[in-house]
């Protein structure tokens, strides 16, 4: 038998509601913010992520599915959204309308990697994108979307971690200072590490080995050393989360794994038994529109898992309810009540209805039995004397209650009861 590949998950019916009414969520403060989607391909040139991702990063070394298409071209399924977005951005001249573009989207991303528990090889991200402000109230912003989703959903056990990692000036001088630290133990740094201490040395402080994390925990602390603007600009930052009353606390060992962010970083984690770990992560990142190609423009956004989303619903038993039943199961007796039921059906549908019939020629009794596994709210059973009356009797199937409603009124008759 064929397998999905292995990292994959079918998401079946039993389970797609909730993906749905999570998303719906989504959409909902995602308009109350005024952010607008925006759907970007599947997949892009590779070149893309090596320029804005970063080269020296574990998913560009390491986790990108990359192949050559039937011209030769190198391709690469997208590993995370915001340099799709940022391509789209350059591409299409939103640079040239008012701004700030605000922009979220809701779509598959992939990465090579071991699949664990919330975290798969194809995997479902929501993420937001500013560009066009480089004020700390819009990282405020951002963060307040995230948190108010999370409040929305009614995620508890959450920490909000803040840090700065300063710009590409205070940066290059807090390198040299790491090279110093780090030189006496090169050759105790895993490979990886190895190679990443002359390209971009600060992606060392993002090793997952044990070995260099003992080695990493006395080094010289980023937040220490920016530059006076970048610490103006985090200063800022925290009085608008306080204002807004967003708890934060301030993590220095928080850098992200992409060499795209500047300034501000941010995650999410969860310390719910079960899903402990990062739910959202991002930050800003002013320099990477220009390194893709266009202007210079600032950014910010984030990133966050639905897959490790739903598994925090799960663990603190707060996934959504399954809603998507049908608003009323007719089941019919007799060859001319069949035929009669097919047309009120589809009318009943055309009016808005979620209407359901038996289509396996099953008994009375079977149908009904049918209609309480599918959830359906109303039912009514249709024979040759309910066609001759012109009405049926609809019954509530929580309360039993029967009325009986003539069948030109039904669909208005379930529309009122279902508002």
């Amino acid at each position: 038998m064929i397998k999905a590949p292995r990292g994959t998950h079918d998401i079946l019916p039993s389970e797609s509601y909730r993906w749905h009414a999570v998303e719906e969520q989504i959409r909902k403060i995602c308009q109350c913010f005024g952010y607008k989607e925006i759907r970007t391909p599947m997949f892009e040139s590779t070149e893309l992520f090596e320029r804005g991702v970063g080269d020296t990063t574990d998913v560009v070394q390491k986790e990108m599915y990359t192949f050559l298409d039937k011209g030769g071209r190198s391709i690469t399924l997208k590993p995370e959204g915001t340099a799709g977005i940022v391509r789209s951005f350059i591409e299409n001249s939103i640079y040239a309308n008012p701004q700030p573009t605000k922009l979220y989207y809701l779509y598959p991303c992939f990465r090579y990697e071991k699949p664990q528990a919330g975290r798969l090889r194809e995997f479902h991200q929501f993420g937001v994108e500013v560009f066009g402000s480089h004020t700390a109230s819009m990282d405020a912003e951002v963060i307040g979307l995230a948190m108010s989703l999370l409040s929305r959903l009614g995620i508890t056990g959450i920490e909000l971690n803040i840090n700065s990692i300063g710009c590409p000036k205070c940066r290059k001088e807090y390198n040299e200072k790491l090279k110093d630290y780090f030189r006496p133990h090169l050759g105790e740094l895993c490979e990886t590490c190895q190679e990443r201490f002359e390209k971009n040395p600060l992606r060392i402080l993002d090793c997952k080995s044990a070995e260099c994390k003992k080695i990493y925990e006395s080094a010289p602390v980023l937040l220490d050393h920016i530059c006076d603007e970048c610490k103006d600009h985090f200063e800022s930052l925290k009085k608008y989360l306080e204002i807004m009353e967003i708890p934060y606390n301030i993590d220095a060992t928080i850098v992200r794994g992409l060499d795209y962010y500047t300034k501000t970083v941010f995650e999410i984690i969860s310390k719910n038994e079960g899903s402990e770990g990062t739910i959202c992560g991002g930050g800003r990142y002013d320099g990477l529109i220009e390194e893709v190609g266009g202007p210079k423009m600032p950014g910010v956004g984030f990133g966050m898992g639905l897959e490790r989303l739903l598994l925090v619903l799960e663990s603190i038993g707060k996934l959504p309810e399954n809603e998507e039943c049908p608003d009323i199961f007719i089941a019919n007796i007799g060859d001319a009540a069949d035929m009669f039921v097919q047309k009120l059906v589809l009318d009943l549908r055309k009016s808005g209805i979620a209407a359901e019939r038996d289509y396996l020629e099953r008994s009375v009794k079977a149908q009904m039995k049918y209609a309480n596994k599918l959830n359906a709210k109303f039912s009514a059973v249709i024979g040759d004397d309910d066609i001759a009356a012109g009405k049926a009797s609809v019954k509530n199937m929580t309360t039993g209650e029967a009325t009986e409603v003539l069948f030109a009124d039904m669909a208005e008759y379930l529309n009122n009861l279902l508002k």
